[in-house]
């Protein structure tokens, strides 16, 4: 009873901390705010501060996580909303598709060899830009770590969320198609909340656009180890 007690409490803690961080950034639009980023620092900030370890943490925190899946599948809809321009644009949208995750795989996985990190390491981060549940197999796959790789995907849509307004301005990416198919290939369901504040489109192309890299990445992945010689 006891335990049921304070994995309710962990639970509440997560949904107060992100639903009151989601209130500071529709006041505030600045990027820097972004829910996921702010409200994890919160909790982590609150677990240091109450000295409760993540292990007791996540008693709440995996029903969260158990999630993800049905979030993932529930993007259906405003796909199903948008499947004209799914199928006029399909051959753009795979392609696209197929470069950012391809390149995003090699690029990283490459660098990391010419920086010398250990092999664990650098197959933990290769799926970075697939979504958590996916990116987690695909690291136990090809010998990594999935606990990393939760930590990689983390920080890749973080960062993509973050820096995708100032790089469509500089890049002067202003196509809806465009603006979906980067966020969703480079930054997965943190990339598709973004896309969210662009427009209705927007979204549905970044969520097309995740679920084929969560694909596409499972084969690509093997692939690019083997070339990288793991």
């Amino acid at each position: 009873m006891q335990q049921a007690l304070f994995a309710f409490c962990m639970i509440l803690l997560t949904v107060l901390a992100y639903f009151a961080m989601t209130k500071l950034y529709k006041r505030y639009s600045y990027s820097f705010l972004l829910p996921v980023l702010t409200a994890t620092v919160l909790i982590i900030v609150t677990l240091v501060i109450l000295n409760i370890p993540y292990k007791d943490y996540m008693m709440g925190g995996q029903w969260i996580t158990s999630l993800l899946g049905p979030g993932v599948v529930a993007l259906a809809y405003p796909l199903y909303k948008q499947r004209h321009y799914l199928m006029k644009y399909s051959f753009t949208i795979a392609g696209g598709v197929l470069i950012a995750t391809i390149s995003g795989m090699f690029s990283v996985g490459l660098l990391s060899k010419i920086l010398g990190i250990n092999d664990t390491l650098t197959l933990s981060i290769i799926p970075k830009s697939l979504t958590s549940p996916v990116a987690m197999e695909v690291a136990e796959g090809l010998g990594g770590n999935a606990s990393i790789a939760t930590v990689c995907v983390t920080l890749a849509g973080i960062f993509g969320a973050l820096a995708a307004p100032a790089i469509f301005k500089m890049m002067r990416v202003h196509s809806p198609i465009g603006r979906g198919i980067a966020l969703g290939s480079a930054s997965h369901a943190i990339g598709t909340s973004k896309a969210a504040e662009y427009s209705e489109l927007t979204f549905s192309m970044s969520s097309v656009a995740m679920a084929l890299c969560a694909i596409i990445g499972t084969f690509i992945g093997p692939i690019v180890a083997g070339l990288l010689r793991f």
